[in-house]
This record gives C-alpha cells, sequence and structure tokens, in this order.
C-alpha cells in the first residue's frame, strides 16, 4: 500500500551541537544493534512523506517503512530502487531502556547512505502521525544517535552532530559544473561524504543551474553550495 503524507515546513526547524554523540557502528559491523538478516515476507506499507513543504508533490520527498526488523541487505536496496526517490527510509523499534528508541537506516536506489536529513524528518512525522511513537524520538543510525524532538505548535527539532569541516582546494571543473565560481570548497569527513563550497552571495545560490551529471564525479556523495548570511 502506497501512501503520501506532508511534513510540513514548519516542522523543519534545524538544531546542530558541538557535542559529542554516541557513534553508530562502522560498515562491517552493521546493522547495530545487531538483528538476524531475513528475508521479509510479512505485509508492510510504503509511506511518501513530502518534506519541506505544505502542500503535496512538493518539497523534498522521502519513503518511509516501519518493520519490525531489518530484512537482508538486497531486500532493503531492491524497495529503495523501486521507491525511486533520493533515499528510502528504514526503522524498527529497539528494546526499551537502551540509548535510543527505534534502529534506522537510510538507502538511495544505488546505495546504503550514512546521513539523510529529509528522510530522518520524514521517519519522526510518521511516527508522531501515526501513534507509533509519542515524544522525542532517538534514533540508531550508523551516524550515531539522532534526536526528533516534537514541539507544542507541532514542529520537528532535528538534533545531528555537527559536521568538522576541512578547508581543501576546490576541485578542478567544479566551478563549470556549477555554474558559478566557488570562494572556498571544504571536506565534511567520511560520515557526511559531501563537498561544501562557498559562493559569492544568496542571488548566486538560486541562480545556480548546475550539470549533475557533471557533479557526480566531484564528490562521494554529493555537493553542497551555501553562502553566508
Amino acid at each position: 500500500m502506497l501512501q503520501r503524507y506532508i511534513a510540513n515546513k514548519r516542522a523543519t526547524t534545524p538544531a546542530v551541537r558541538e557535542a559529542a554523540v554516541p557513534k553508530g557502528p562502522g560498515l562491517a559491523n552493521w546493522p547495530w544493534p545487531p538483528a538476524p538478516r531475513r528475508p521479509y515476507r510479512q505485509g508492510m506499507r510504503i509511506r511518501i512523506v513530502d518534506a519541506f513543504t505544505d502542500r503535496p508533490f512538493a518539497g523534498n520527498p522521502a519513503g518511509v517503512l516501519l518493520l519490525d526488523a531489518f530484512p537482508d541487505d538486497p531486500w532493503l536496496q531492491n524497495v529503495a530502487l523501486e521507491v525511486n526517490h533520493a533515499e528510502t527510509a528504514f526503522a524498527h523499534p529497539l528494546p526499551a531502556g537502551g540509548e535510543a528508541d527505534w534502529a534506522l537506516r537510510w538507502f538511495t536506489p544505488a546505495t546504503e547512505v550514512a546521513m539523510c536529513g529529509h528522510a530522518t524528518l520524514a521517519t519522526a512525522h510518521v511516527l508522531h502521525t501515526t501513534g507509533a511513537h509519542r515524544g522525542p524520538v532517538r534514533f540508531a543510525t550508523r551516524s550515531g544517535v539522532l534526536t526528533a524532538t516534537p514541539g507544542e505548535d507541532g514542529t520537528l527539532t532535528l538534533d545531528f552532530p555537527t559536521a568538522r569541516l576541512t578547508a581543501v582546494d576546490v576541485p578542478e571543473g567544479v566551478a563549470e559544473a556549477l555554474g558559478a565560481r566557488p570562494l572556498a570548497a571544504f571536506d565534511t569527513g567520511p560520515d557526511i561524504g559531501d563537498l561544501l563550497v562557498e559562493v559569492a552571495d544568496e542571488r548566486t545560490v538560486h541562480a545556480l543551474r548546475p550539470d549533475h551529471k557533471a557533479l557526480t564525479t566531484h564528490s562521494q556523495r554529493g555537493i553542497i553550495a551555501t553562502a553566508r548570511a
């Protein structure tokens, strides 16, 4: 069954913190906590959540599946391929009393990723609107424990670890692929895997018309373009 939900843009207040967070496992130890791998033959519901918007078929869509355990990786990857959004989130509840409430993984149509903000927001939205979880929810992920806290006004505040940026040279060809010349570039580290580039101003950000195919050769996961406020 396919359902479409809207995560209102008011429900996306970001929060970052400098404090250390419990780190998740390395790739070789995932899933965490350990769970049996098996084919998934139970009925399931696939929800499509439009994040960062107040109307359907806008914003940033993500697939969300609430399961009772993680099936084998090929099954997860095939579902993400069939959903065919930028990311599909898979979550299952964890035993009470631990450092996290739900285990959470994200898959693109091609591979698993270590971090995804809008699919985390989408998952928290589904948990709260369906009554599957009440109050702040802690997700055990490959990037550590991530928290989503609901507000009285219906917003959700995401608490993610802060990426440690390392200044790097602007890679050759990035300016041409972006359609603007970056002032600086920063590596976001292996947990995120993006290249962050700073451009001249907000107008330049809005005017970008990037060559997405060309950009894929310059970063492990993606390129973030930003400007100083």
